[in-house]
Parts: structure tokens; sequence; C-alpha cells
């Protein structure tokens, strides 16, 4: 039979072979079953299979990440563990799925952190024009705001994906799902202020290049807003997904339908869309309790 480590590394191939996770996806789940993997070995020895992983284990190994892991992380780790032991059960190796009655923690309710419009503004016109790179991270600053992109999305973009006459992207999601969004005016001008800063032979293939002429990765992006963010510094270290959150936020506050930001953000759930509600409804109560003349007797 098949070693426990050997079973994880099939279930791996699935996920990317067959499911055509994202990479960030993959790499999630395969640290997450690394994690249990250790754990099992540390408890049962090496040469351990899935058949000798019950619920007690898994609990336990569950159980030594409450103190120092969030709620959010250990239910991640939960879902991957649930959905390599469901792989291995339709397979024929286990009977049952033994993590299929351990409850999923409940998560923190943290309302996503966003900009006001002043500081996104101040954001995305950070870079200065007058620089080949400059141009780039413009473009990628006023894109991500403009269209509400995920890290992941924006890095796959190939420039045929774009349409400028249109002002249209075509976003390739989660699980491969493709999606049409809407671009601003302003983030259209600052892509084709960075294409034409591109020589004739690169204009084609990815939309974003790094230094070396290659796709840009998450990493990249994250450092380009890290610099941004540092050089005007005007509010907390942030990350891309808050250009994300801001921009379902302002979108919403515009008085945009949910179903809407829904179909925009590429989220498969309404509940997922759901929490700008909350951060919406605060903004609301704030504006009345500044504004009403009687706000303040209640």
């Amino acid at each position: 039979m098949e070693s426990l480590a050997l079973q994880i590394r099939s279930f791996a191939g699935y996920l990317e072979a067959e499911r055509a996770v994202s990479p960030h996806t993959l790499s999630a789940y395969s640290c997450d079953l690394q994690q249990l993997l250790d754990f099992v070995q540390q408890e049962r020895g090496t040469a351990v299979s899935a058949r000798e992983v019950d619920h007690l284990l898994l609990r336990r190994f569950l159980a030594g990440l409450s103190k120092g892991t969030k709620k959010s992380s250990i239910g991640r780790k939960l879902a991957a563990i649930r959905s390599f032991f469901r792989f291995l059960q339709r397979r024929g190796i286990i009977e049952k799925n033994p993590a299929e009655l351990i409850a999923t923690p409940k998560k923190e309710k943290l309302l996503p952190f966003h900009l006001d419009i002043d500081q996104v503004t101040t954001l995305v016109e950070a870079p200065q024009a007058d620089q080949k790179y400059e141009l780039r991270d413009r473009a990628i600053l006023e894109l991500l705001y403009s269209s509400g992109l995920r890290v992941s999305e924006l890095t796959g973009l190939d420039i045929g994906e774009l349409d400028l006459a249109t002002g249209m992207v075509r976003v390739t999601g989660k699980g491969g799902k493709q999606r049409i969004v809407p671009v601003g005016s302003r983030a259209l001008e600052a892509v084709q202020a960075y294409l034409e800063s591109r020589s004739s032979d690169a204009r084609k293939g990815a939309l974003f290049l790094n230094t070396r002429g290659e796709r840009i990765n998450r990493r990249s992006v994250t450092r380009i807003v890290d610099l941004h963010v540092a050089r005007i510094a005007a509010f907390k270290r942030i990350s891309p997904h808050t250009l994300r959150h801001t921009f379902a936020t302002h979108m919403l506050e515009g008085g945009a339908d949910l179903r809407v930001i829904q179909e925009l953000l590429g989220h498969a759930s309404l509940s997922t869309t759901q929490k700008y509600t909350h951060v919406s409804i605060d903004r609301l109560m704030d504006v009345y309790d500044k504004a009403h003349p009687k706000a303040h007797s209640r």
C-alpha cells in the first residue's frame, strides 16, 4: 500500500491536472498536508498510510494548531484535509473520510480593511510617470483598483485579454472560470502608456513584465504595493488585496447592486460578497451620526 506521503503527492497531481486549481491554492494545500504528514509521522512513524489516520488523530493535530494559528487558517487546513481524504475515498483507498465529522471552527468576524477615495487616489498616483517601471507600477495599481482583480488574475493576464478599445478585460479566476470585467478610463490610459513604453517585440504575451522581461509574479506585485505605500507614508502597510476590497466597497457605496459586485469579483457565492454590506452599513451609520441633528440623543 502507498505511504501517506505518496498519497499526498498523488492528490497534488490530481489538483493540478484535473481540478486546474491556481498555483497559490496548490501551494497552500500542499503545505497544509505536509504539515499533517509531519505530525502523523511523529505520532505513528514514517511507514504510515491514510488508513491509519482516524478522526482522533486529526483532532489532536488541529488542537495543536489552535494556540498560535488563526481560526480561518485552521479552517483552510481542515478543508484541505477533507478534500484529500475525499479523494482517497472516491478511489477506494479508504472506506470513510475521518475528517468528515470534524466541525469547522467559526471564523473571526473581521471586516475587510479598505482605503477611502483620497487614500486610494494618492496611492495609485504615487508612481512617477517619467520612468518605465513606474509606468508599469501605475498601470498595475490602477487596474487592481479599477477592476477588483485578484493578484493571481492580474499576473496571469496576457495583452490580448485586455481590449483597450472597448475597455473590457477577460479574467481567468479560481478554478479556471473566466469572466469579463470593465476597466476604467484612468486604468486604460495607464496601461496604454505602459505598453507604449515597451519595445514593439515585447508588446505580446504577458501584460505585466518584471525587470528581466518575464511575466511578473505575486511577490513582485506585493513589493510594488509596499514600495509606493512606503513612499507616500499615508497609512499603514496594506496588501494588493486591499485594493480589491476597496473596489468592492466603493462600488457598493456608489449604489452598485450586490449581485453585480459578485459577478465583477468572480465570487461563486453571494455570501462571500455580503461581507461588504457590513462595511457599507458602518459607513452609513458614521455619516448619520455626523449629519443628523438628533443622532447623538439616541
